[in-house]
C-alpha cells in the first residue's frame, strides 16, 4: 500500500470507522494517528463518533483511554444547524447521514489543513467538498 503522507500542523479528524479502527489497534490508523501527532496535528473526533463506534462487545476502559488522547468536540445548537445546512447543500437528507454532517461540520471549524480518515469518502466528498484531505480507511 502507498504511504500516506499527512502536512505539519492542521487537524487529523477521525469519523466513526477511523475510531473503531482505533480502538481495534489497526496498524494503519494507529500509524496515521502517530504521524500526525508528530507533525503537531491536533487529532480530533465529533462527541456523535463515539455513538457510532460503541457496542456491547466495546472494551470500555480502552475507549476511555483512548478518548482521552483526542479532543472530542461536542455538537451544539449552532453545530446542528450548519451540519443540517451541510445536508440540504449536498442533497442528503435524514438520519443516515446525520452524523456525517455533524463530523464534516466539525472539520470545516478545525485548523487547516484538515485531512479526515474516513470509511464514506463518496459521502463525506459531498459534504467536505475539497476543503478536507480524505483518507480511506
Amino acid at each position: 500500500m502507498a504511504r500516506r503522507k499527512l502536512s505539519h500542523e492542521g487537524t487529523l479528524v477521525l469519523d466513526g470507522e477511523g475510531l473503531s479502527k482505533l480502538l481495534d489497534d489497526d496498524e494503519t490508523v494507529v500509524a496515521l494517528v502517530m504521524e500526525a501527532r508528530s507533525r503537531g496535528m491536533e487529532v480530533v473526533i465529533c462527541a456523535l463518533t463515539v455513538i457510532g463506534a460503541v457496542h456491547a462487545r466495546t472494551n470500555r476502559a480502552r475507549l476511555n483511554w483512548v478518548l482521552s488522547g483526542l479532543r472530542v468536540v461536542p455538537v451544539g445548537d449552532e453545530e446542528a444547524r450548519a451540519a443540517s445546512s451541510l445536508l440540504v447543500d449536498a442533497g442528503l437528507h435524514g438520519h443516515k447521514y446525520a452524523i456525517d454532517a455533524a463530523v464534516a461540520e466539525i472539520a470545516l471549524r478545525q485548523q487547516r489543513p484538515v485531512a479526515m480518515l474516513t470509511s464514506d469518502v463518496d459521502d463525506m466528498t459531498k459534504l467536505c467538498g475539497t476543503r478536507v484531505r480524505l483518507i480511506a480507511v
